[in-house]
């Protein structure tokens, strides 16, 4: 069977693409072939999921009908400029940070390239990707990445001018929420609570007010109007996050990772 997805870097994320869509049947194991300079990292993704590895790049190149770049941004000139033999017909998607469509147009000339921003909680199968598409690509292109992207999450389409937002706010954002959570254990602890009865607490915590706003759509504003009572706690501890400067400070997280990603992709 020839190949039809071919993955450079067999790292944490591309393995959550590649186990997602071989477990949801997108592509099958014999029709995906990954590379990795690790034998270690190859030996396990083959015996996991029973793709085809190899240490070189071209192979993947040259076989595959959609090609991923999952490798580090750092590498991606020293990796692109390796790959010799074009197919033009070839789909390139790319989830690396701050690598902008001109770069990867550069390094794949006429081919169709979809740039995209996938997050950690992918590696779940709950992740949230936006993609956004080059000059060559056409809708049965974007219509692949989104069906590679939906395999592990949600998918949206924007203009590559607001990529470098998405980064900001959804590829960086769990690290933000994570230092959130962590907070509210340490504040259950303070409290009295044990650890472990203070993580569960504050992880089911955030879970549910996710889920709660995305069910019923309600703005976070009218959420937090319904949990406030006159004189209440939960109005007290709001209070103090307002002087605190909870809400700017996470504003300004945001705004200070949308600049940084700016700043990788020049």
């Amino acid at each position: 069977m020839s190949v039809r997805l071919g993955v450079i870097g067999g790292g944490v994320m591309g393995e959550a693409l590649l186990s997602r869509l071989i477990a949801q049947q997108v592509y099958l194991p014999d029709e995906v072939i990954v590379s990795d300079p690790t034998a270690q990292r190859r030996n396990l993704l083959a015996q996991q999921y029973g793709v085809g590895v190899t240490a070189d790049n071209q192979t993947v190149a040259s076989e595959a009908s959609v090609l991923l770049l999952a490798i580090k941004p750092q590498v991606f000139d020293a990796v692109a400029s390796a790959l010799h033999q074009r197919n033009l017909e070839q789909v390139v998607i790319s989830i690396l940070a701050g690598v902008p469509l001109q770069r990867l147009e550069t390094a794949f000339p006429e081919q169709p390239v979809i740039r995209a921003m996938p997050n950690t909680p992918a590696t779940i199968g709950a992740g949230m990707t936006a993609i956004t598409s080059g000059q060559h690509a056409q809708p049965e292109h974007v219509q692949i990445a989104q069906q590679i992207f939906e395999a592990v999450g949600e998918v949206v389409e924007v203009p590559e001018s607001l990529m470098d937002a998405v980064t900001g706010l959804s590829g960086s954002g769990p690290g933000f929420v994570a230092v959130m959570v962590e907070a509210l254990i340490d504040g259950g602890v303070v409290a009295g609570l044990p650890r472990p009865i203070a993580t569960k607490l504050a992880l089911q915590t955030v879970r549910g007010t996710a889920e709660l706003l995305q069910t019923t759509h309600l703005h976070p504003a009218e959420l937090k109007d319904r949990v406030t009572s006159p004189g209440g706690t939960t109005i007290a501890g709001i209070a103090h996050l307002e002087k605190s400067g909870f809400r700017s400070a996470l504003i300004e997280a945001v705004r200070t990772a949308y600049r940084r990603s700016k700043e990788l992709g020049q």
